[in-house]
């Protein structure tokens, strides 16, 4: 997968210094700019194409909302996450009503960054994809906690073991779904852009949990080669993905 690249917009230098750091530490998002000016902010964001800014409201040198509305006036195709102290239903209501995808009053804690992040990916992981989205798919973007929680029941309440994140696994379960054959970890690996070895990991823990299924594929030569696809689950009269 493409890194998702995210423009960070902050007042606070210190938070900016830690937004960006947490959102590097997730794979696949790669931060292109920061900055903590309106004019600046505009050009760059034009100069850069994020996928993502992480937007501020309050700025020594400007207004965060001026930003959003001057990004859909320009029809410039990025996504917004406010990241603000702005806690008045007016500026919320205006935020949203300019498409903001998510709303994070500050001070909040990173897991509720991380959730947006991750509520982010299995979006763009979704709308990526070439099939058609049924209701049951929209329905789950609008309820980003237990998104995957209805694919990996699982390991709902089961913590997970060292080494494995829930940001990545999510990634790999995500594309899995949609796919209609069997795939080579090296195939996974060279699709999402992770390493084979880390793809490799995160296959065998899925295999392990009953989630994922692996099938042997014969060549004339050699070892056969393992092949993965994610475990069917009856959904009743509830499509999947695919």
């Amino acid at each position: 997968m493409e890194p998702i690249k995210v423009f960070i917009v902050e007042d606070d230098p210190m938070v900016a210094r830690i937004n960006k750091r947490f959102t590097e530490k997730m794979v696949p998002f790669k931060v292109v700019g920061v900055t903590n000016n309106e004019n600046d902010a505009l050009l760059q964001i034009i100069e850069t194409k994020p996928d993502l800014v992480l937007l501020d409201i309050y700025l020594t040198n400007g207004n965060g909302l001026n930003i959003l509305k001057k990004i859909r006036d320009k029809k410039i195709s990025t996504d917004i996450i406010l990241v603000t102290a702005a806690k008045d239903s007016s500026t919320i209501q205006e935020a949203l009503r300019y498409g903001a995808v998510d709303y994070l009053i500050k001070p909040f804690d990173m897991e509720r960054l991380q959730q947006a992040l991750q509520s982010y990916l299995r979006r763009q992981l979704m709308m990526s994809s070439n099939s058609d989205l049924c209701q049951y798919d929209l329905d789950k973007l609008n309820t980003p906690v237990e998104i995957i929680s209805e694919i990996v029941p699982r390991t709902k309440s089961i913590p997970l073991p060292k080494g494995v994140h829930q940001l990545t696994l999510d990634q790999i379960l995500c594309f899995l779904n949609k796919q209609e054959t069997t795939l080579s970890c090296r195939h996974i690996a060279l699709e999402l852009t992770i390493s084979k070895i880390t793809v490799w990991r995160y296959l065998e823990y899925l295999v392990e949990t009953g989630q994922v299924q692996v099938e042997l594929e014969y060549g004339t030569i050699g070892r056969p080669t393992k092949r993965y696809r994610i475990v069917p689950r009856d959904l009743g009269n509830v499509n999947s993905f695919n």
